[in-house]
């Protein structure tokens, strides 16, 4: 299925446990649907050493993926519906469709 959203675009979380907080997509799964968006789904992680990495065990605080589902673009700080329409030139265009300007 093509999402209608994409890396390095602003959404707001719309439901869940973070609802409202607003971030960046920092990793988009197509297969699984799963977006990573900065700094929200915060989980705590045990980590096990690794010499080759320089990296130290412990408990390690990281973002976990969420459904795209749960997540809209955002367009001022309200989230929005994506749509998708033809320009001039025949290139399809992501709009909002609250606005109708094109993202």
């Amino acid at each position: 299925m093509k999402l209608k959203i994409k890396k390095n675009d602003n959404v707001i979380v719309i439901s869940g446990n973070d609802k409202g907080k607003i971030g960046r997509i920092l990793e988009l799964d197509k297969e699984k649907m799963r977006v990573l968006v900065e700094q929200v789904n915060i989980r705590a992680k045990s980590e096990r050493p690794n010499q080759t990495n320089n990296q130290k065990g412990g408990i390690v605080h990281k973002e976990m993926p969420i459904h795209y589902s749960k997540v809209a673009l955002v367009e001022g700080n309200e989230p929005v519906r994506v749509g998708i329409k033809l320009d001039d030139k025949g290139n399809k265009i992501r709009y909002s469709h609250k606005s109708g300007k094109a993202i």
